[in-house]
């Protein structure tokens, strides 16, 4: 991997990931922007202990441009985007609209691809590797700023999920506290080890791996499954069979492996229904937060809110209001359609 980092019109860094070093990324932005006013603020919700982020700048950002429009796309024929250069492998840039800034951390964009209408399913595998070195790239320069406690890397794909923009891109969060969900896997593998001594993620693995009803792929490295109280109607888990705290601590037998099985994955994903549309999702990374995360296991969530081809689910009454799932599709059922799907 060969990285260039550069800036864009306002002072916003952008970083280019090739696979290989000699390709010019000198491109300058001419677009006259001015410097990026942004104040979210954190909010603690006193009944919950959850931190909440307002951020009221973020209703002007840009909302379903037409694909002539995309400020994903390369700079081409006289219409500059965010990326200056003609083309790119990955390209990484501070997010103009951020949600987090400053004290209250950082937020970025990352372009897998320069092709428009393609999705990450559709990238090779060395491409994919590229992405999951950027990501490395990121956890590892992110992680190490002051302030930041955690790195997130997701994927939002499809209207569906609230994508506002359609060119294929992920997005990385550096927080400056522990979200709500890393606090209860925290406080769940924490009571698991006084309870039995062993380590919760380990265990879960190993039960799934055990319970090969609910696996959907599996390698020599890592193992894709279907959780046991899994709460969409297509949820699968990605863990590398060794428990590591985040991206920068995997193995390169580790990551050679990973772009067949997770390219793999989201194939399947998009057979699920038979539509001609890709099936929407979130890819979620969840890595340990810089300290006190310890008992954590790097894993990637995936999951769509299709549960038929013409049935979306929602978080209605009892997820959005209680944060109690209530699933139309056994995990056993899921898991098995996934492996038929090939």
């Amino acid at each position: 991997m060969h990285r260039t980092v550069t800036e864009l019109a306002d002072g916003r860094e952008l970083i280019y990931y090739d696979s290989e070093p000699g390709r010019d990324r000198g491109a300058e932005d001419p677009r006259p922007l001015d410097r990026v006013e942004s104040t979210p603020e954190l909010r603690r919700d006193p009944a919950t202990g959850d931190w909440v982020t307002i951020a009221a700048h973020r209703q002007s950002r840009t909302y379903h441009p037409p694909a002539d429009a995309c400020p994903l796309c390369p700079s081409r024929d006289g219409r500059q985007s965010e990326i200056p250069a003609a083309d790119y492998e990955v390209a990484v840039f501070e997010n103009r609209f951020p949600s987090l800034a400053g004290g209250a951390g950082r937020c970025e964009v990352v372009c897998f691809t320069p092709e428009h209408d393609a999705g990450f399913a559709d990238l090779t595998p060395e491409r994919a590797r590229l992405v999951l070195d950027a990501w490395t790239d990121r956890t590892a320069e992110l992680s190490a700023r002051p302030g930041v406690r955690q790195v997130y890397c997701f994927e939002n794909r499809g209207a569906e999920i609230g994508v506002t923009l359609a060119h294929p891109h992920g997005q990385i969060y550096a927080f400056s506290t522990t979200t709500p969900r890393t606090a209860k896997h925290l406080a769940a593998a924490s009571a698991h080890r006084a309870r039995t001594g062993r380590n919760l993620f380990e265990d879960i693995l190993a039960e799934a791996r055990a319970a090969t009803e609910r696996v959907v792929l599996a390698g020599e490295h890592w193992t894709a499954f279907v959780p046991y109280a899994a709460r969409w109607p297509y949820e699968v888990h990605l863990h590398p069979h060794r428990r590591v705290p985040d991206l920068t601590r995997l193995s390169e037998a580790e990551r050679a492996e990973f772009p067949g099985l997770y390219l793999d994955l989201l194939r399947r994903f998009d057979r699920l229904f038979g539509l001609a549309a890709p099936t929407p999702y979130i890819a979620a990374w969840h890595q340990a937060p810089r300290t006190g995360g310890e008992e954590l296991a790097l894993h990637l969530e995936l999951f769509t809110v299709r549960r038929t081809a013409d049935k979306l689910k929602y978080t209605a009454g009892t997820e959005a209001g209680m944060d109690a799932f209530m699933n139309d599709v056994t995990p056993e059922a899921a898991a098995r359609r996934l492996r038929e799907v090939l």
